[in-house]
C-alpha cells in the first residue's frame, strides 16, 4: 500500500503518455481536468508563505485548482454548500429516490452529455412533480434536490440521478401540509414507467431537432430507423427506479448530502497502490451484497475510466425543484413551516475573530498562530478551473 496515494500521483506519472497515446480522443474538458489535478497544490498554481508568531517556523502552502473533478478540492466546496442548505431543511422525514437509464441509453448519453443530462434532469423533475400532484398519490406540490452521478463503484459509466425529497408538500390551495404515508413514497413501478416514457419522448424530440450526434460503435444510430428501433427496445424493458426508506430527520439528510453532492468518481481514500503501470483501488460489489473488494487496472485504463465522468463546462450537476427552487424557496419554506407549526431555523451567528486559532492556521511546531508573510502567483497562465456546480 502506498501511503497518501492520490489521483494526482497517477496523473503525474502516467498522464503525459496517456495524452500522447489517446490524443485523438481527448477533448478540451478532459485535458483541463487532467492538468488541473496534476497542478493542484503545487508551486505551479502559486501559493503563500506562513510564519509562526511565536517560534518563527515557516510553512509554504500551495493554492488549490478548485476544479470540481479534483478529489482534493471537494471537501471545502461540500462544507460551504451544506452550510447554505442547512436552513432549508424541514423537521420531517426525507426520501431518497434514484433514477437510472439502461445501457443502450447510457451509450447515447456519453456521446451527448450536455443534451442527454439535461433530458435526464427534466424527465426526473416532471415525473416526481406530476405524480406528486396527482390526488391518487399525494395531491400536493413537492420540492426536491437532484444530483447527477455518472459512475458505479468500478468507475464504469452509469449515469443516474439521486433525489432527496421531503416527505410531503403543499396542498393545491396552499392551506395545509400533505404528508406521504409513513415509510412509503410512491409506487416505484409507476415512477419507472412515467420516467421512461417522458425520457424517451424528450430524447426522440432532441433527435428530430438534430441535437444528438453519434460516433464509433453507435454511429449507425444517426439513421432514423435505427434510432427508433433503439427507442422501441428501450420501451420494452424495465428502467430501474428505487426509493429507499426515509431518513430519520434533517441530521441524516445533511450527512447524506455531505457524502453525495460533491462526490466525484473516486476519492483518494479508495486508492490502495500504484505498482508500475498498475493501479489498485477498493470498490463495493453490490451484486454480492456490497462486499468490499480490490480491483487492479492498467494505469491508462484507470485514467480512461476516471475521465468518463467529466461534466461539460457550465453544466449544473446539482439542481433544486418545486418548493426548493431557487426563485421562491424562502417564501415557500416559510409557508411550509407555518403549516407544520414549526419554528423558523435559527440564524447562524458569526463567530468573533477572537478565539482559538483554527487547526489549519496553527504552527505545526508549537501550535501558535501562523500569519501570511508573502505570496506568489504562477509565472505562466494555467487552465482556469471548471465552473462551480454548487447550485
Amino acid at each position: 500500500m502506498v501511503a497518501g496515494l492520490e489521483v494526482a500521483d497517477i496523473f503525474r506519472r502516467h498522464g503525459e503518455r496517456y495524452r500522447l497515446t489517446h490524443d485523438a480522443h481527448l477533448g478540451r474538458v478532459e485535458r483541463r481536468v487532467m492538468s488541473a489535478i496534476e497542478m493542484c497544490r503545487t508551486a505551479r498554481l502559486g501559493g503563500h508563505v506562513q510564519q509562526c508568531q511565536d517560534c518563527d517556523t515557516l510553512r509554504i502552502a500551495y493554492n488549490s485548482c478548485r476544479n470540481r473533478h479534483c478529489p482534493k478540492c471537494q471537501g471545502q466546496a461540500s462544507r460551504d454548500w451544506l452550510a447554505a442548505r442547512q436552513a432549508d431543511l424541514l423537521p420531517i422525514g426525507y426520501f431518497h429516490v434514484v433514477f437510472t437509464v439502461p445501457q443502450a441509453i447510457a451509450a447515447i448519453a456519453f456521446q451527448n452529455k450536455e443534451a442527454v443530462y439535461a433530458i435526464l434532469f427534466r424527465a426526473v423533475a416532471e415525473t416526481l412533480r406530476r405524480l406528486a400532484a396527482d390526488p391518487r398519490h399525494l395531491g400536493a406540490e413537492i420540492g426536491f434536490i437532484a444530483v447527477l452521478h455518472s459512475w458505479g463503484q468500478n468507475l464504469q459509466y452509469h449515469p443516474h440521478v439521486h433525489c432527496i425529497v421531503p416527505g410531503g408538500g403543499l396542498s393545491v390551495e396552499r392551506s395545509r401540509w400533505v404528508a406521504f404515508r409513513p415509510n412509503f413514497f410512491m409506487p416505484v413501478r409507476v415512477l419507472s414507467r412515467l420516467f421512461r416514457r417522458l425520457f424517451l419522448e424528450h430524447l426522440k424530440q432532441a433527435f428530430e431537432l438534430g441535437q444528438l450526434q453519434f460516433f464509433g460503435d453507435i454511429a449507425g444510430l444517426a439513421d432514423p430507423a435505427a434510432f427508433n428501433r433503439t427507442l422501441k427496445a428501450a420501451r420494452r424493458i424495465e428502467w430501474v427506479v428505487y426509493a429507499k426508506p426515509p431518513f430519520a430527520g434533517p441530521g441524516q439528510v445533511l450527512a447524506y448530502l455531505g457524502r453525495y453532492t460533491h462526490r466525484i468518481a473516486i476519492s483518494n481514500s479508495r486508492l490502495v497502490s500504484m505498482d508500475g503501470d498498475r493501479v489498485t483501488f477498493r470498490w463495493k460489489d453490490y451484486r454480492t451484497g456490497g462486499v468490499q473488494k480490490l480491483m487492479t487496472l492498467d494505469a491508462h485504463e484507470f485514467i480512461r475510466r476516471f475521465l468518463l465522468h467529466t461534466v461539460p463546462d457550465g453544466f449544473h450537476r446539482i439542481r433544486h425543484y418545486g418548493l426548493l427552487a431557487n426563485g421562491h424557496r424562502q417564501v415557500k419554506l416559510d409557508l411550509c413551516r407555518r403549516l407544520l407549526n414549526v419554528p423558523p431555523p435559527e440564524q447562524q451567528v458569526e463567530e468573533p475573530e477572537a478565539g482559538p486559532t483554527p487547526v489549519a492556521h496553527r504552527c505545526p511546531c508549537c501550535g501558535g498562530a501562523m500569519t501570511i508573510i508573502g505570496a506568489w502567483t504562477p509565472l505562466q497562465p494555467v487552465c482556469r478551473p471548471a465552473w462551480d456546480d454548487s447550485s
